[in-house]
């Protein structure tokens, strides 16, 4: 939110984490982002690390600990659950941690991302349906089976 010009991250740049996410899944995010290459200045984000399978941890801080040796400019955020601090992925890079609390107003990150996702020109757009031409929404209810 610093550079409100700046784009997004794009779909190589994040990886959001379950506990189905595969090895293969991780290796290849980590490559991306340790393996030097005239990408620009990508900063990698994975999300919900803490919720990948021991297994899984297991190999991605191996390959972690292979591949930095070669690229000490890399740019990686870890963001996990602080209720699951004692996963495998939070205790492995416990060195890094930092404890993040949003120093924005909610109403100011709202205006942010507004600003990012609204669509420009909605004619032909299924932004059309969402509030203020935004490409991006979410659809709740209170009510279990709504179809939503």
């Amino acid at each position: 939110m610093n550079s409100p010009n700046q784009p997004l991250p794009t779909f190589d740049e994040v990886l959001l984490c379950t506990p189905q996410t595969s090895a293969e899944q991780v290796g290849l995010f980590l490559r991306r982002c340790l393996i030097p290459c005239g990408g620009g200045e990508k900063i990698y984000t994975m999300l919900y690390a803490d919720e990948l399978s021991y297994d899984v941890s297991c190999r991605a801080e191996e390959l972690f600990q292979r591949l930095q040796r070669f690229n000490s400019r890399y740019r990686l955020i870890i963001l996990c659950n602080c209720e699951r601090e004692h996963s495998y992925i939070p205790s492995a890079f416990s060195q890094y941690k930092v404890h993040m609390i949003p120093q924005r107003p909610l109403a100011e990150i709202q205006q942010y991302l507004q600003h990012h996702y609204r669509v420009a020109e909605p004619a032909n757009s299924a932004a059309s349906v969402f509030k203020g031409n935004m490409c991006v929404g979410i659809v709740s209810s209170r009510r279990a089976g709504m179809g939503k």
